[in-house]
Formats: structure tokens, C-alpha cells, sequence
């Protein structure tokens, strides 16, 4: 067998080893994933639901919209979303929430089966996370396979992976791309696939590029590492390093058109609060490396016990180089001690500290814990020296970490075995070594696999467990969603007119999941100038703006068009309120078109501290008395008047056993419509007769609570609103507004009269044709958020004029149309960087392609004279 058939035979069998590892790794890692959920009874195996926090607020809904686009059924298209948020923009969700290949899947799905769906999707994200970093693991050092493939599950099951990444299911495509640009920096180590390189990082940019910004970081490390280690020429070493470089920028400028998208959308979303950073306890870092810990502020870094011994042994492991015992060591531990240091928890957060989970990096260190184990375990097994070395290491940490309190009693017990299977199958491996001794080996298999199988289980399920009791949590699609689905689609009628899916949210994304064209949206990217306009007529909010709620009012109806809205009772999945026998209903009411005209010289004033006179603004009609207001404690007293920060009368909760309510009274035009805007008040008003209003804020002002109707005026003049709150809460002294519905339904004829005749919208235009001799504004019933561009008549498009927060185009009375188109913001910029980086990568690819060829073209033959003539010369 010549040289090149035994590179050849050695080749396929180091793949075949790459393989049998992978595939083993990501079969632990999906049986484990299951197993844990049916041991919490977790959906889809159990009656508890999984869609606790931002999974069913945000991505379980962003995941039926895809299903919508991908099936044709979605009002609008990758520009605009037209259900959320009475039009947003949608190509930064997509490309936040929505861009990983692994979203796709959902198409395949039933639509009323969108939670399974994404829990598929999560069980192959993870998978696929443990099968790379397996692939991986033997790329980088030889060894045996079954031990690659236990420690690739480690890393996909790894706490940070249980505990944060597995209800947000996006952050799961990092922990994927995190070994894959390790093999990037593996093959521009050794110069090759630089075109699969760069494909690679720009589908990791792509899938989360949030993630992926971390997963950079910590492949970059990785390779500065083996380039110390490799013991090239200080010259090759810089030349491996530029060309590492060199692919991320060019895999980042293909991925530029989304990433600059998202950019944008976050400068042009509503502000969030600001976060300091501060460290958690040591011993509270040191607990989350055991077992069944679990809590939302502190970073998930359990590994798995055999992994985490390896990784404590390998200092100590005699077998290993010393160069390579030190390296792995200190870059775990500058790592480690990078997530406590205020400076870089600033870099590996893009030098903003997030507003969940502050520690959203720590699958970076997971990933290097497993690397570490690898090392000291492919060079053979850890003597008992350096077992009894990394045991007592071990007892150190948990001695520390017995003084956190997210130490629960059963994680000693879970301890305790994994402890006893680990060493025990690492002993006896070792005993393995030099000779075939098939009962040790089986046995010491039977403990590391068994200890891994059942600790990972039991952590995945405890962290399941408690997520439900430390955050809200939501229904799957189930009777509630398909009874207000099927009302909103016999109501529909877009674009002629909104139709409202209801004040009684389910989730924060509602129209996503029900359909209908709302103003409820939740979204990282919630652009300013929608939050600030909703609030300023009435509307209420959680996630400090960024949830922003139906609301139920008929003037807001007039001004967005809204001719349908369902009205559900509460869900009872939430249990905030009782049902009290409501029944879903839909209500009509005429409702101008998306184009409306404004006067010349209407008002553009600013809004002020009335939602009431807000709405008159934006409406262009007085149809609201906002009468004085006389407020009683359940005392009789008169309320104490808050701060300059905190304005309102303050109203306590009534002792128990009181009977006396707080109340408010007022006069008003007998028959108008009585509404309350207290956006700080927690609790229910109700009116004699009418319906309960029910409010919910809270004092940290995370939440407010929208604007409510009661009821109607008697014929007295004379309302009385009893309040019931469930804490001390603010109301406003203009709180009360009475709407004269005469005036209103006058209001809405001139603007249906004067508005426009036909308006047609596709995914990122509207089209409409206005009355001859239109002058003043045209006002569209969407935000002006940025990007929208307008023409009137045969004029050129320029950027949108703002009324009030819609969009508005100036006209001089010469238009018949308007046309309103949008772009991205920032789509422009990124896609000139992506072709650029596209051209780049083409060049490249050429020229790869022709320095190869030069290389293995065969030499030109010589010639030489023949011999008769060289004869015949002599």
C-alpha cells in the first residue's frame, strides 16, 4: 500500500470516527432533552407548559408569523408586518428572532401544532450544538469516540443551555455555531476550505448574530490558543492569524444586509432601562457548576460532573504536555474571571449589559470546560493522582458553594451519584489502558454514561420545574386561540378596515398567533415613536414600553381604522381575573379608511398630559368632557396628592373586612361614555351596571395599566366609579372622560367623506386615491417609524412628515393619489457591504481556484532530436 492509499484509508476513518461521534452525541443529547421534560411533565409529554416569559410572548408567536409568510396567509410581507403594532417593521424581527435555518421547519407543521413546532426546533438546535462540538473535539485531537460524543453532549446540555437557552430559542443557534468557527479556525490554521469558512460564519451571523458576536469572541480565543500551542514560526502564526481575520470580515459582510437591519431597528426602538452591572457572590458562580441548580442572574456553567473532573484533572495530568495543560487551564480560568470583571462583561455583551440575564455569555466557557476535559482525557485517562487532585478540587468547590442558597437538598443527592459514577468510570477506564479488559471497559461505560444521562436529566427538569414558578407563563394553541382565530378571520376586512383581536390578551403578540391587524405588539425592536404615541392616548404597557397592549377605545378605533374587535374573557390560563361568565363576542363600527384628510392649519401641537385631548388631536374633533373629579378613600377621606416623580392621588387597599370602597364621582353629559385612564392603578372600577374595568400595573413601573370603559353616563349626570385595588396605587386628576358618541360618529363621517376613495397595501407600500382638490394632510393610520418614504401624485418620494406619531403627507390640492413606500432602515448600507464582501469572496474563490490549478498542472515534455540525426550530424 503506497503513501497516499494508507492517507486515504486513514482519512475516511478518521471521518467515520467524526461521524460515529457526532451522531452519538446528538442521540444522547435529544434522549436526555425528552427524557428531562417528561420528568418535569412539560409540554409536549406533560400537562405543564413551556412557554413561560418570551417564549410564548415573543418567539412562539414570531414562529406562527413565519408559518403565515411561508404559507401565504400573513398580512404583509419581509418589510412590514401589518398585524403588530398597527404596522411595524418586520425584517429586524426576522432577523433577531427568526433568521436561523432550523425556523424554516414550523412550515411543515399543522398551525394549530406552532408550540410543537418550536419544540422540535429546540430539541435539533441542541442536538445539532452537541454533535459540532463532537465533530469538533476529534478535529482537535484524536481519541476515542464514544468519549467525544459524551462530551459533545455535555456542551449542548450544558447549564446554560437547559437554563436560559432552551425557552429562548434563538440564543440556541450560538451554542451551534460556537464549535463550527472553531473548525473554521482549525481549517485557516492549516489553510483550507476558506470559502466553507466564510459561508460558515455568515450563516452564524445570520442565524443570531447577538450569539454569535459571542461565539466569535470565544472561537477567537480558541485559536490564539492553538496558535501558541501549534509551534509555527512566529511568521506563520501571524499569517494563520489574518487569515482567521479575514474570513470573519467576509462572513460578517454577507451577513451585513440583516445585521445592519437589526442595528438600526435597535437605535430606533424604545428605549429600555439601564442596567449596571454587578457581580454575583463566588459562591453562587461555583454552585451553578453542580447539578440542579438553577436560578435567572448568575451563570449556568454546569458541564456534567465527568467533564467538569477532567477539566479540574488536566493540570495535573502527566500525560498531557505541559503547554497544553497550561494553555487550556489559563484560558479557562481568564475566562471564568472575565465574567465577574465589569470591563469585559462589557465586551462580551457588545458594551451594553443586557436587561435579562447578565450572563449570556457563559455557554463560551462551558465550551472550553468540555475542550479542556477532551485534552485530558484524549491523551489517555487520568492517573489517580490526578483524579485525587481534581476530587479534591471538586470537594473545594462544593464546600464554597454549600453556602449559596440555589444549593436546593435534592442536588446533593444528584451530586453525590454523579460524583460516584464519574470517578468510578474514570478509574476504571484507566485500569483499561495497555490491555483488552472488556468487563472494566463495559462497566466504566455503564457509569459514565449513566451518571451523565441521569444528572443532565435531572438538571434539565428541575430547571423546567422552577422556571414556572419564577416567571409568567402561557397556554399552548389551544380551544381559546382557535375560537378568537376563527371569529377574527369572519370578521376580517383587511385593508378596507382593522380588525382588533382584543383587549383580552392571551400573549403579547396576539395577532401573530390569532390574526387581525392590532396595536399589540412585544418585540426587542418596538420602535419608539408607536410606544410614545399609544401611551399618549391612553394605552397601556408592559416590559417598560416594549409590550404594548390592545386598546379598547372608540376614538383610537376611529383614528386607526379599526371596523371589528373581538372582546374575550379574560384567560384563565393567567388567573389574574375571574371570568364572571363573559363570552367571546365581536363588535363592528364604522370606521374611516387607513387615508384620512386633515384640514389646513390643523393643530401640530405637541401631545400633552391628557390622553383625552391627545386623541381629540390626532381624531381633529372635541368629543371628550373631562370633568373634576371628587375621590374618596374607603376611609371617606380625601387622598393624599403624590410627588413632582410621582403624580396622582394616592388610593391604598382597603383593610380586610372593609366594605367601603374608594370611589370617584363626577358630572358629565347624561348618555356619554364614561372611560378611566389610571395607568398606575392595580386592581378593577366598576360603574353601577356597567362593566368591570379591570387594570393592572404595578409600583416598579414595568407595567401599565390602559385606558377602560365603565359604562355610560345616567340620566342624573351624576357617575359614581368604585375602585377595588389590589395595592396602593395613583389615579390621575384627569382620569375620567366622558365621550359624547354623536359627535364622535360626525367626526368619523367627515373623515370617512373626505378620506380616501380606495387604498390597496402590499407588504411595503400603500397605495391610496383621494378626492379632487384634496388639500392640507393625509394622514395614514400607521406609526411613522423610520423608513417610510412618500409621494403625492406623480412627485418624487421623500421621507414621511409625522403627524402626531402617524405617517403624513403634505398636500397643495393638485393630487388625486399617495403612495407610501418602505425601506429598512439601514438594508441599503448592508447590502452594499454584503456585495461587496460577496465580490471579495468571488475573487477569492478565483483565485484559489487558479493558483491551484497551476500547481498540479503537469510539466511541458521535452524534446529531444533523434538519434539518426544527431548520427548523421556527427
Amino acid at each position: 500500500m503506497d503513501r497516499s492509499t494508507l492517507s486515504t484509508v486513514v482519512s475516511r476513518g478518521h471521518f467515520s470516527l467524526k461521524k460515529a461521534a457526532a451522531l452519538l452525541a446528538a442521540a444522547i443529547t435529544t434522549a436526555v432533552f425528552c427524557a428531562a421534560d417528561a420528568l418535569a411533565g412539560s409540554y409536549p409529554f406533560g400537562p405543564r407548559t413551556r412557554s413561560v416569559n418570551d417564549l410564548g410572548n415573543q418567539y412562539v408567536p414570531f414562529h406562527a408569523h413565519l408559518w403565515d409568510l411561508l404559507h401565504g396567509r400573513a398580512d404583509g410581507g419581509l418589510f412590514v408586518n401589518w398585524q403588530s403594532g398597527y404596522g411595524s417593521s418586520f425584517l429586524p424581527d426576522l432577523g433577531t428572532y427568526l433568521s436561523s435555518p432550523f425556523a424554516l421547519l414550523v412550515g411543515v407543521f399543522p398551525r394549530h401544532e406552532i408550540d410543537l413546532a418550536v419544540y422540535v426546533i429546540t430539541v435539533l438546535k441542541t442536538a445539532s450544538a452537541g454533535a459540532a462540538m463532537a465533530w469538533l473535539l476529534v478535529v482537535l485531537r484524536p481519541g476515542r469516540w464514544w468519549a467525544a460524543g459524551l462530551l459533545g453532549a455535555s456542551y449542548a446540555l450544558c447549564g446554560w443551555s437547559v437554563a436560559v437557552a432552551s425557552y429562548n430559542p434563538m440564543w440556541l443557534d450560538g451554542l451551534v455555531a460556537l464549535p463550527l468557527l472553531c473548525l473554521v479556525g482549525e481549517w485557516t490554521l492549516h489553510k483550507r476550505r476558506p470559502l466553507l469558512g466564510v459561508l460558515i460564519v455568515a450563516l452564524a451571523w445570520i442565524a443570531n448574530f447577538y450569539t454569535a458576536y459571542m461565539a466569535t469572541i470565544g472561537a477567537g480565543l480558541v485559536l490564539l490558543l492553538r496558535l501558541w500551542l501549534s509551534g509555527l514560526p512566529n511568521r506563520e502564526r501571524l499569517k494563520a492569524a489574518g487569515r482567521a481575520a479575514g474570513t470573519v470580515v467576509l462572513g460578517v459582510g454577507l451577513a451585513a444586509p440583516l445585521v445592519t437591519v437589526v442595528y438600526f431597528g435597535t437605535k430606533h426602538a424604545h428605549p429600555g432601562r439601564v442596567v449596571h452591572f454587578k457581580p454575583v457572590p463566588t459562591e453562587d458562580v461555583l454552585a451553578r457548576l453542580l447539578p440542579t441548580t438553577y436560578s435567572f442572574g448568575s451563570p449556568a456553567l454546569y458541564v456534567g460532573t465527568t467533564a467538569l473532573l477532567l477539566a479540574l484533572a488536566l493540570p495535573f495530568h502527566r500525560a498531557v504536555p505541559r503547554r497544553v495543560r497550561a494553555g487550556w487551564t489559563l484560558l479557562v480560568a481568564a475566562v471564568a474571571l472575565s465574567l465577574q470583571w465589569g470591563p469585559t462583561h462589557l465586551v462580551w455583551h457588545a458594551f451594553a449589559t443586557p436587561q435579562g440575564s447578565a450572563y449570556r455569555q457563559a455557554f463560551v466557557l462551558c465550551a472550553l470546560l468540555v475542550i479542556a476535559a477532551w485534552h485530558a482525557l484524549s491523551y489517555g485517562p487520568p492517573d489517580l493522582r490526578a483524579l485525587g487532585a481534581a476530587a479534591a478540587l471538586l470537594v473545594l468547590i462544593t464546600a464554597v458553594a454549600s453556602r449559596s442558597a440555589l444549593v436546593h437538598p435534592v442536588g446533593w443527592a444528584v451530586l453525590l451519584l454523579a460524583v460516584v459514577g464519574a470517578l468510578g468510570g474514570l478509574a476504571l477506564l484507566g485500569r483499561t489502558e495497555g490491555g483488552p479488559r472488556t468487563a472494566l471497559a463495559a462497566l466504566a461505560l455503564v457509569l459514565l454514561f449513566g451518571g451523565q444521562f441521569g444528572e443532565a436529566m435531572a438538571t434539565s427538569a428541575v430547571a423546567t420545574r422552577l422556571r414556572l414558578g419564577h416567571m409568567d407563563d402561557y397556554a399552548p394553541w389551544g380551544e381559546r386561540q382557535q375560537r378568537q382565530a376563527e371569529a377574527v378571520a369572519r370578521a376580517d376586512g383587511w385593508p378596507r378596515y382593522r380588525t382588533e383581536p382584543g383587549r383580552e390578551q392571551t400573549v403579547g403578540n396576539d395577532p401573530l398567533v390569532v390574526g387581525g391587524q392590532g396595536a399589540q405588539y412585544y418585540s426587542s425592536l418596538t420602535s419608539d415613536v408607536l410606544s410614545r404615541t399609544l401611551t399618549a392616548l391612553g394605552d397601556g404597557w408592559t416590559s417598560r414600553g416594549r409590550s404594548l397592549q390592545s386598546l379598547d377605545n372608540a376614538v383610537t378605533d376611529a383614528i386607526f381604522s379599526v371596523g371589528a374587535r373581538v372582546h374575550s374573557p379574560p384567560d384563565p390560563h393567567q388567573n389574574w381575573f375571574p371570568q364572571n361568565g363573559e363570552r367571546l363576542t365581536v363588535t363592528r363600527q364604522d370606521a374611516p379608511p387607513l387615508v384620512t384628510l386633515r384640514p389646513p392649519g390643523a393643530s401640530h401641537a405637541a401631545f400633552g398630559p391628557s390622553p383625552y385631548r391627545n386623541q381629540e388631536l390626532l381624531l381633529g374633533a372635541r368629543v371628550y368632557t373631562v370633568p373634576r373629579l371628587t375621590v374618596r378613600t374607603s376611609t371617606g377621606k380625601a387622598p393624599h396628592a403624590g410627588d413632582t416623580q410621582h403624580p396622582g392621588l394616592l388610593i391604598g387597599a382597603p383593610a380586610p373586612g372593609t366594605v367601603r370602597k374608594p370611589t370617584i364621582t363626577a358630572r358629565c353629559p347624561a348618555g356619554s361614555e364614561v372611560y378611566l385612564w389610571a395607568p398606575h392603578y392595580s386592581g378593577s372600577a366598576r360603574m353601577t351596571d356597567g362593566p368591570t374595568g379591570r387594570f393592572r400595573s404595578d409600583a416598579r413601573v414595568t407595567k401599565i395599566a390602559p385606558m377602560q370603559r365603565l359604562g355610560t353616563v345616567p340620566a342624573s349626570g351624576r357617575l359614581r366609579i368604585d375602585l377595588t385595588p389590589d395595592r396602593t396605587s395613583r389615579v390621575p386628576r384627569s382620569a375620567v372622560g366622558c365621550l359624547d358618541t354623536a359627535r364622535l360618529h360626525n367626526a368619523v363621517e367627515h373623515l370617512k367623506a373626505t378620506g380616501a376613495s380606495h387604498v390597496t397595501v402590499s407588504d411595503a407600500t400603500i397605495r391610496a386615491e383621494l378626492p379632487a382638490g384634496s388639500k392640507g394632510t393625509a394622514v395614514v393610520a400607521a406609526p411613522r417609524i423610520a423608513g417610510w418614504r412618500c409621494a403625492a401624485g406623480d412627485a418624487g418620494p421623500v421621507p414621511a412628515k409625522g403627524y402626531h406619531g402617524l405617517i403624513a403627507v403634505p398636500l397643495d390640492g393638485s393630487s388625486t393619489s399617495l403612495t407610501c413606500t418602505f425601506h429598512p432602515p439601514g438594508l441599503r448600507l448592508g447590502t452594499t457591504v454584503g456585495a461587496a464582501s460577496l465580490l471579495a469572496l468571488i475573487l477569492l474563490g478565483v483565485l484559489t481556484a487558479v493558483r491551484r490549478r497551476r500547481r498540479i498542472r503537469p510539466p511541458a515534455p521535452t524534446t529531444t532530436r533523434p538519434l539518426e540525426r544527431v548520427s548523421g550530424a556527427l
